[in-house]
């Protein structure tokens, strides 16, 4: 598995779902860089068990996300009219009506390669043809990308591992406060807390506190 923290965000254009229902070519991220933070996040497929509740879940956090300078875009491996359907699905019917943020078609498998998070795998065959090894989906993977499009922070998760939502708004406060303040945020720090001064000094100090 990569890690791409410290490095620009792997670079796409693809089609997507935006706007709950509009289908667009050539989608990228490069839209946000100097403008925006983006919390880009993987998941297995459309029409699933855990994904919608996650899918949700961002969209349950837009407005805040939003105060934050900060937006929010799904990938998976499926096709622009699986993802069409599925927000076109009421919740009570497993669907994701509702979700505004835009939702990236990977059926390439190139962004799911790019940011490593394919949990198959793509291997010559016999016939010198490439074909995929298990299965084609991506793992619930995050990754906060600042605005000048270098990733901050990642985490990926197994496929029956649903992930904080909100641990993931924490990580975009914590980078804006380290930007804002220059000081470092230690264990368990949350919007609110003090921070810490990275030096020998700051360390003995805050500790002292706590």
């Amino acid at each position: 598995m990569s890690v791409l923290v410290g490095k620009k965000a792997p670079a796409f254009k693809s089609a997507a779902v935006i706007n709950g229902g509009e289908i667009v070519e050539g989608f990228s991220l490069e839209q946000y860089v100097g403008s925006k933070y983006v919390l880009f996040f993987f998941y297995p497929a459309d029409f699933t068990f855990v994904c919608p509740t996650e899918l949700l879940a961002f969209q349950d956090k837009l407005a805040e996300l939003a105060k934050l300078d900060t937006v929010v875009v799904g990938v998976s491996t499926d096709s622009e009219f699986s993802h069409w359907k599925w927000l076109q699905t009421p919740k009570n019917e497993g669907g994701i009506k509702g979700v505004t943020y835009p939702l990236v078609v990977d059926q390439s498998l190139n962004i799911s390669r790019a940011y490593d998070v394919l949990v198959g795998s793509l291997e010559y065959n016999e016939e010198d043809e490439l074909e995929i090894i298990g299965t084609a989906k991506a793992y619930r993977a995050t990754f906060l990308i600042d605005k000048a499009g270098v990733v901050r922070h990642q985490v990926v998760n197994d496929l029956p591992l649903g992930r904080n939502i909100d641990e993931a708004v924490r990580m975009v406060e914590a980078l804006q406060f380290n930007e804002q303040h220059g000081e470092v945020c230690p264990a368990g720090w949350n919007k609110g807390k003090e921070g810490m001064k990275a030096t020998q000094d700051g360390v003995r100090e805050y500790l002292s506190k706590h």
